[in-house]
């Protein structure tokens, strides 16, 4: 049981940050692009803007696909867990915990997520499983 339920966790939160990273790097799911995330990045003073949001999308973008399948698990956390603790600090932690208020309360959701599946493993239903990783 512990094993479906860890690829459930895997699923969706990898799925999810494959769609973040595909919506800076193609501005696909009402995303804005490199361009347009990169003037987001530019007005919080994360620059190059475009390089960032580049960088940050295909962070999340692999991250959250090697997260999915379950490979390279403790690479795939890092890579997530980086942009999570870039969101708190840059975009969430001025506006408190709380995300009625836009504040990190999410973001530090998905960064323990991520980083707690890394320490117990991606489970059975896992490439890192059958590779015995």
């Amino acid at each position: 049981m512990m094993a479906f339920g860890l690829l459930i966790i895997r699923v969706v939160i990898g799925l999810l940050f494959v769609g973040h990273g595909a919506q800076k790097l193609f501005g696909v799911f009402g995303g804005y692009g490199p361009k347009g995330t990169g003037g987001f990045m530019e007005s919080i003073g994360l620059k190059p803007g475009v390089a960032m949001a580049i960088l940050a999308g295909l962070m999340e973008l692999v991250g959250g696909a090697l997260f999915t399948i379950g490979f390279l698990t403790p690479l795939a956390a890092i890579l997530i867990a980086l942009t999570m603790l870039g969101a708190i600090v840059k975009v969430h932690a001025p506006n408190g915990l709380w995300s009625t208020a836009n504040g990190y309360e999410y973001p530090l959701v998905l960064l323990v997520v991520v980083i707690g599946v890394a320490f117990i493993g991606a489970g059975d239903y896992s490439i890192d499983a059958v590779l015995n990783f």
